[in-house]
């Protein structure tokens, strides 16, 4: 399912004068999950699209470096490493004694190959102009395209325009970076060799879950960040969670620690990475993974011949329908920030592209979930319990421990918990919160029910196959039903 890439050629260079004159409906920057979604979105209602891709492989870096290549990346390692079946079989259980970087790499490969496939087919069936050039704005309407393979450069023009750049690691000038001793997440499938003992700076999403995920293999991880706590827009008790099992997994963490200095030493003893923090302890480790944010990759785009602004980590400022300051050009995804998921930046990309064009698209953005692919897995949805006590609202709490659940047994997961959150006096359904394995497939059962204004009787009404993990909703609106006075 290969498809052809379609590339304007230079004017004098084969065009005719039609295809020099050429415009374009919508004009999409980076092939990502948001600018592939504001494509596809813009083709289905007729108009016609262009997706500017500087490297020769679309997705972005989710494909690339990011979403897909972590998840695969945790996949096998649950597999290879026998972790879900230790619950069973004990904690020596493994289903390959010995695993090294390219048994991981392997399937993560294979998967990659085929998503890039997938979304040049579904860009391609739509009918989608897909340029490989970087582009840079030369005023709000016109981008000019560079080739890769030097050819001459070329202005296109569009009535809507949608950066989906994407972001990149922030590199600290202060580190040494050499991509196999000190890394960042987007060199992690061109290391060479496992790690004894791994370093990782940076206690947000993707440090966290690189963390657990060399933790799971017996690597000796030690987490360093400078906050007192880990991901704190999560339920504060799924994050005790976490914690805890990081440390049953020999997880050491150095939380309210900044890094002072990083050197790269291949004389000494303990490993040839050392990392003096600001207390002075030193630690000492074979390799060290750098994952202290990522930044707005907008660096030449030319925003400011658009009139576009960013921040000091390029970043886009965008409102409620994705708009920039210039209304006909939208920022999606990453670029934008937070939440910076792979399923936001695609609702983003539908809503934008729809707005574009005068179609009605309704969203709940109050309600995305949020899927954290640590090991265990977290997933939430709604509001937590710090948000509630701020905002006074009375609530109760529904709690199911996997450990009650007969699939939980069957899975080998005694620690992983569902909770539910709801009114203490509408009994409405408030928020979802769950720490063990499926919890980003099972969050979506109460995702919908907060969609559809339900209450936590919907649970004790419902009958749910057996055995299942969704079981676990009914058990805990038991448990909250029977707190209530």
């Amino acid at each position: 399912m290969t498809g052809r890439v379609v590339k304007l050629k230079p004017e004098g260079q084969g065009q005719t004068a039609a295809e020099a004159a050429r415009q374009f409906d919508m004009i999409v920057i980076g092939s990502g999950p948001g600018g592939h979604r504001s494509a596809i979105q813009a083709a289905k209602l007729g108009k016609r699209v262009a997706v500017i891709e500087r490297k020769k492989d679309v997705g972005g870096v989710c494909i690339a470096s990011g979403t897909i290549p972590s998840k695969t990346f945790r996949e096998t390692i649950l597999h290879l490493s026998g972790y879900r079946e230790r619950g069973v079989y004990g904690n020596s259980y493994q289903v390959k004694q010995s695993i090294s970087m390219s048994d991981l790499v392997f399937r993560v490969d294979r998967v990659i190959r085929h998503e890039i496939d997938v979304v040049r087919h579904q860009l391609l069936r739509n009918k989608v102009v897909l340029i490989t050039a970087s582009a840079a704005f030369i005023d709000p309407h016109t981008v000019r395209l560079t080739y890769a393979d030097g050819s001459a450069s070329r202005d296109l023009t569009a009535d809507a325009i949608v950066i989906a750049t994407g972001t990149s690691s922030a590199l600290n000038p202060k580190m040494p970076f050499d991509g196999e001793n000190v890394f960042t997440s987007d060199d992690m499938l061109q290391l060479k060799q496992m790690p004894r003992r791994l370093a990782v700076i940076g206690g947000g999403v993707i440090g966290c879950e690189y963390a657990t995920m060399f933790a799971a293999l017996g690597v000796r991880v030690t987490l360093i960040d400078a906050r007192d706590h880990l991901l704190p827009f999560v339920d504060g008790e799924v994050i005790h969670s976490l914690v805890y099992q990081m440390q049953q997994n020999r997880v050491t963490m150095r939380l309210g620690e900044a890094v002072k200095e990083v050197q790269i030493d291949h004389s000494l003893r303990h490993g040839p990475v050392r990392i003096m923090l600001d207390s002075g302890k030193r630690i000492y480790v074979d390799k060290a993974l750098y994952a202290v944010g990522r930044q707005g990759a907008t660096e030449g785009l030319g925003l400011e011949a658009a009139g576009v602004a960013c921040d000091s980590r390029g970043r886009i400022t965008v409102d409620g329908n994705y708009q920039t300051s210039q209304p006909h050009i939208y920022a999606v995804g990453d670029v934008i920030g937070f939440p910076s998921l792979a399923s936001t930046s695609m609702e983003q990309g539908r809503i934008a592209a729809s707005h574009a064009f005068g179609e009605k698209a309704e969203s709940m953005p109050e309600l995305f979930p949020y899927g954290i692919y640590t090991i265990p897995e977290i997933s939430t949805v709604g509001r937590n319990e710090e948000e509630l006590t701020k905002a006074g609202v009375p609530y109760e709490v529904g709690k199911a421990y996997y450990r009650e659940i007969a699939r939980g047994q069957i899975l080998g997961d005694t620690t992983g918990f569902l909770k539910l959150l709801f009114h203490a006096e509408t009994r409405h359904l408030l928020g979802v919160h769950i720490i063990g394995e499926g919890a980003s497939e099972l969050v979506h059962i109460g995702q919908a029910v907060l969609a559809y204004g339900g209450t936590i009787d919907y649970f004790l009404n419902t009958v749910f196959n057996y055995p299942t993990l969704a079981e676990a909703y009914k058990t805990a609106a038991y448990d909250g039903i029977n707190r209530l006075g």
